[in-house]
């Protein structure tokens, strides 16, 4: 999501309509950019049975809505990797990547997670199965 609050790639492990993902995101959006990163953490409760993890990377919030039970830093650790196995694929990446490429994206992400829980955490793993991918493309 950048400063905007345009989401430039979202994934719902959960069913929702459109009104209610619009919603959600313009809550999420309110939310995280109107905190003080300098003073506050990257987490935030959400809602009754959801909390936020997020971190800013220049102008764009990666954000993640997980259970209340879910571990923090866990997530705060996997957006760390995917941002650095974004910036390995595309070499230093840039919202304009993410815009124009946002299917190789996705499959960055369906490498990294399946159903919401975190499945690879290898750089290097992540990297050669997107690559192989692209070999049937």
């Amino acid at each position: 999501m950048n400063r905007q609050g345009k989401a430039r790639v979202s994934r719902w492990f959960s069913s929702y309509s459109d009104s209610e993902k619009l919603k959600l995101k313009s809550q999420v959006h309110k939310l995280v950019s109107s905190r003080d990163h300098k003073h506050q953490s990257n987490f935030v409760e959400f809602n009754d049975n959801s909390k936020l993890v997020y971190k800013r990377f220049a102008g764009l919030f990666i954000v993640f809505s997980v259970d209340l039970s879910d571990n923090d830093l866990i997530y705060l650790e996997s957006i760390q990797l995917f941002v650095e196995v974004l910036d390995l694929y595309f070499g230093n990446v840039c919202e304009l990547d993410i815009v124009f490429n946002f299917y190789k994206v996705y499959s960055i992400v369906d490498e990294m997670y399946s159903g919401g829980e975190i499945e690879e955490t290898s750089r290097n793993v992540i990297l050669e199965r997107v690559r192989c991918c692209e070999k049937f493309d």
